[in-house]
């Protein structure tokens, strides 16, 4: 399974509804658009909507942190890259970056995804055939180098 590095969504379209009282697409729209990215490269790792429906299993965020860079507007098309960092049977941690179709940089992402069995719904290990794919992807992403932006926490710096 050939997989692009980083995986890129197709491109993306700013809703007429998603753009608030400011005129810039509203905060939590950015992550609508992370997660239709993110719903792109799942489903190319074969976790799409008939892995939910057919196999009971599924994906849960479990934590994300969202950098606003530039802002978008209703005519702004974007694109979602995905890098993905890190994995274990459970979990995979991954970095995306929204891209205006021009190439500048809007916002980036970064997640922690747990793999759940939906009868629980519980955490539970991945099946080998999902897995596999997943060490593929991390084996063509690892020629990446690490994002700068990854790994960033939230807090106010104060100059000594």
């Amino acid at each position: 399974m050939p997989v692009a590095a980083p995986f890129i969504s197709r491109v993306l379209e700013i809703q007429p509804e998603w753009i608030d009282y400011n005129g810039h697409l509203n905060m939590a729209y950015y992550n609508v658009l992370f997660d239709q990215g993110a719903d792109e490269a799942f489903a190319h790792l074969g976790m799409g909507p008939d892995y939910a429906r057919e196999r009971r299993l599924t994906t849960y965020t479990a934590e994300i942190h969202v950098c606003y860079v530039r802002e978008l507007h209703l005519s702004d098309k974007v694109t979602c890259s995905l890098h993905l960092l890190d994995y274990d049977e459970k979990r995979f941690h991954f970095y995306q970056e929204l891209r205006h179709v021009d190439g500048w940089l809007s916002a980036t992402c970064e997640n922690l995804t747990l793999h759940v069995d939906m009868n629980g719904p519980k955490v539970c290990p991945m099946p080998p055939d999902i897995l596999a794919n997943i060490e593929a992807m991390r084996a063509e992403h690892s020629i990446l180098p690490r994002p700068e932006r990854a790994g960033r926490s939230i807090g106010i710096k104060r100059k000594a």
